[in-house]
């Protein structure tokens, strides 16, 4: 890649607020596509941040509960334009995901199955699975540049796909597996996670040697101020909830069911649906097993994070709850659904404000970059799962069981052929996939 001569000049708020807002309307493709399109975006293109820099944020985020690409995003805003910086990142990064899936549930509840939103997300899938091997491949060639790397991402692999094991075990073992391999082998493992080998695009606006900004420094004074207006909100909204609903309210159980959820999403939403499956299917009945199936395929056809489908469960709940009573079922339900994602998303930006000082004093020091960068190589694993997860899904609609769909796997690898070979833009791929998926749905039903 051309080196640039120059570190670009200073960015304002207002072009930051520019991008974010941006982001969250292309920010499609799960964590891994997300990640994709930050790294390509701001590291490579606008190199507001170093591959280093952004490569040591990524690891933090990786090993905290919620979503990585979310958090990922608050970071780098926060370290360029402080708290609100942050806050307006991760903001709108979710609120893009938040509005259209209110939109279409509203549509999926109040006209059942429509023609129209079908046939686009027929073509949709196979895009959205295309996109996750996509980045995959790409965050893996970053990643695993020497042997051990390789053997931890293949080993996360099997444990996870043959073995099942919990996510936070695979993190628990890779970490140690990182701490002796720092101490033991300490040129495998000093190499910073996705970047094995230093990249570099040129100079950054924050750079490898940039020193870190005042704001960004640790004190124990700082990390207390922020635990403590985080707690303050939660206890604020749920307050709010209980005087207003009562505390067997649908919207104040929502709120606490969604705030255990937010602290077991290590690993992304795939680890943490099943949870979500069980208390809001089986336990509270706000959705239907069928319902929340089809609202996983809302979530991965939308921008934003994954776990966005929480949005979706507590708009359905509350339109089948009637929150506001019967002549209100859309703003209690559109209600629901904000008070679900508020829950969900307000300790991502804690653990980032909070803990951002703490990772930004471990630059250079193995004994804190080893585990993460094993971490790191563990998910690149985990995600190779996902992938798989995806394509059998798309491929094999019905079940393994079920009859193989011959166009979703030529919508499928027309796709992954336009990202390998063509490099295509994510916009312009997913438009096309969802012409094709009109097509075949209207025009030719028989070759689904």
């Amino acid at each position: 890649m051309t080196e640039h001569a120059q570190a670009p000049t200073d960015v304002t708020f207002a072009q930051a607020f520019r991008f974010w807002l941006k982001l969250g309307f292309i920010s499609f493709g799960g964590p891994a596509g997300q990640i994709a399109i930050m790294h390509t975006e701001l590291v490579e293109r606008r190199r507001w941040i170093s591959e280093q820099r952004f490569l040591h944020a990524l690891n933090f985020c990786m090993v905290l509960p919620g979503p990585e690409a979310q958090q990922l995003a608050t970071y780098i805003g926060w370290l360029m334009h402080r708290s609100w910086g942050g806050i307006v990142a991760g903001a709108l990064f979710v609120l893009p995901s938040l509005f259209i899936l209110i939109a279409l549930s509203w549509i999926y509840l109040a006209f059942g199955e429509v023609p129209l939103v079908a046939g686009i997300f027929f073509g949709l899938k196979p895009a959205v699975a295309a996109l996750v091997v996509h980045a995959a491949h790409r965050i893996g060639a970053r990643a695993l540049k020497n042997r051990w790397l390789w053997l931890i991402a293949a080993a996360a692999f099997v444990a996870i796909y043959v073995f099942h094991v919990p996510f936070p075990a695979i993190v628990l073992a890779a970490g140690l597996i990182g701490h002796f391999g720092g101490r033991y082998a300490p040129a495998s493992f000093a190499l910073g996670g996705h970047g094995a080998v230093k990249q570099s695009f040129g100079p950054a606006l924050i750079d490898d040697t940039t020193p870190t900004p005042a704001h960004a420094r640790f004190t124990r004074l700082r990390l207390m101020r922020v635990l403590l207006v985080g707690v303050a909100l939660w206890v604020a909204a749920m307050a709010a909830l209980w005087l207003t609903v009562g505390i067997d309210g649908t919207l104040a159980q929502m709120g606490w069911f969604f705030t255990k959820a937010a602290l077991l999403t290590f690993g992304g939403a795939y680890a943490v649906l099943p949870y979500v499956v069980q208390g809001a299917v089986e336990q509270q009945h706000w959705l239907t097993g069928a319902q929340m199936i089809d609202g996983l395929a809302l979530g991965e056809t939308t921008p934003g994070p994954l776990i966005m489908v929480v949005a979706f469960v507590g708009f359905v709940g509350g339109w089948t709850q009637q929150v506001l009573g019967p002549d209100a079922r859309f703003l209690g339900a559109a209600l629901a659904a904000g008070v679900v994602t508020w829950f969900t998303f307000l300790p991502s930006f804690v653990f980032i404000l909070a803990g951002g000082p703490v990772v930004e004093s471990t630059h250079g020091q193995l004994k804190f970059t080893a585990p993460l960068t094993a971490i790191t190589a563990a998910v690149v694993g985990v995600i190779l799962n996902l992938a798989l997860f995806f394509g059998v899904h798309v491929l094999w609609p019905q079940g393994l069981n079920g009859p193989f769909s011959a166009a979703s796997a030529l919508i499928t690898l027309a796709a992954a052929f336009a990202l390998f070979r063509y490099k295509i833009g994510v916009l312009p791929l997913l438009a096309a996939c969802a012409l094709a998926g009109l097509l075949v749905t209207w025009a030719l039903p028989v070759v689904r």
